[in-house]
């Protein structure tokens, strides 16, 4: 079986700053982590791996330190790695991004099932995954929890989706792509063996010109359909603190009930 996962390397922290010239994430100087949801992906395709044999091929689009990102992928037990990175590529949008990814895909050859985390926490979108299946024409099942079945020969998968009041359970035909929860397993920690043996692995480097076919003017800022016009911090909210003073936590529990009612907050 042949798997692939989909991996972002995002800022580990929440002091990040914006080019003001292009409206685009200053990474340079930035620690940087592997998307959480994303960990749930590489271990569900290590699993998957153990069930059935195969390999696993991890691919991220990002700048060159994204490696960093595919090293520790392949630590956790990989078997191979592919960075997306040139010039071409960056300022993409989700819509540009699953383009370039599916383009690459295509260069890899042959899979079995993608898996992505359900989405990225800098962009929040969770338009890759889902857009990715679309430019390469396949099933995809997105919030995927479980997986209950896999029936290589039969080209057959069921898996549990995770819905706002439940969940339902699918059957979807193979080649799929799988967006993932957290709840979905828990994802391992790297052995010294596999250290190790990723250290001694070569990341595999594709950029443009290695994208067979690829309409270059759908790639990059430039071939990004959403545009961000302005960025800004919202207004700070005000608000008076009225501190409630009372000698038993019954009087101060009747004095904000009464408050409540009377600022008709309920």
């Amino acid at each position: 079986m042949n798997i692939i996962v989909c991996i972002k390397q995002v800022p580990g922290t929440a002091d990040v700053k914006i080019d003001p010239v292009d409206n685009t994430l200053i990474r340079e100087d930035v620690p940087n982590i592997i998307n959480p949801f994303d960990l749930y992906a590489i271990e569900e395709g290590l699993r998957l791996k153990e069930s059935f044999g195969g390999k696993v091929t991890v691919i991220s689009m990002g700048p060159p330190q994204a490696a960093d990102a595919l090293k520790e992928a392949l630590s956790m037990g990989a078997d191979e790695a592919v960075l997306l990175a040139d010039r071409a590529f960056a300022g993409s949008d989700s819509w540009a991004t699953a383009y370039t990814l599916s383009r690459a895909i295509q260069v890899i050859g042959a899979f079995d099932i993608i898996l992505c985390g359900r989405q990225a926490i800098d962009g929040d979108t969770g338009q890759v995954g889902p857009g990715l299946a679309r430019q390469l024409g396949i099933t995809q099942l997105t919030y995927v929890f479980k997986i209950r079945k896999v029936d290589p020969p039969g080209k057959i998968i069921m898996v549990d989706r995770l819905l706002e009041e439940g969940h339902e359970i699918v059957e979807a035909v193979l080649p799929a792509l799988l967006t993932v929860v957290k709840d979905i397993n828990q994802p391992r920690s790297p052995s010294l063996a596999d250290i190790r043996r990723a250290a001694k692995l070569k990341i595999r480097l594709m950029t443009a010109t290695d994208l067979t076919g690829v309409d270059r003017t759908r790639l990059g800022l430039d071939g990004s359909p959403t545009k961000v016009i302005k960025i800004f911090n919202p207004p700070r909210r005000e608000g008076i603190l009225d501190m409630i003073r009372a000698d038993t936590a019954e009087e101060a529990a009747a004095q904000l009930a009464d408050k409540i009612l009377s600022e008709k907050i309920i």
